[in-house]
């Protein structure tokens, strides 16, 4: 019984680890990209990146994905901690 919230907060931590992982990625290739203009080669110069990545959107995003584990990390603590109530009011 005590499983199925256990493994949704748990799948929730994940989801916010890889959100907050794929973020900074994104914000850390937007930086190399922004090193490598500096010595752009002739075959490169028309080239148009794929997908365009807004800093402000990204730090958006992290704060989000933080907010998200911490909510997810309560829930798997009150879950914890009822579990053990109810542990000892059996006992």
């Amino acid at each position: 019984m005590t499983t199925v919230p256990l493994s949704t907060a748990l799948t929730g931590i994940s989801a916010a680890n890889e959100r907050l992982r794929a973020s900074a990625a994104n914000i850390a290739n937007l930086a190399a990209s922004n090193q490598g203009r500096t010595s752009v080669e002739p075959t490169n110069v028309d080239k148009v990146p794929e997908r365009e990545i807004n800093p402000a959107n990204g730090i958006v995003e992290q704060q989000s994905a933080a907010y998200a584990f911490v909510a997810n990390l309560k829930v798997l603590q009150t879950q914890l901690n009822t579990t053990g109530a109810l542990l000892d009011i059996k006992a």
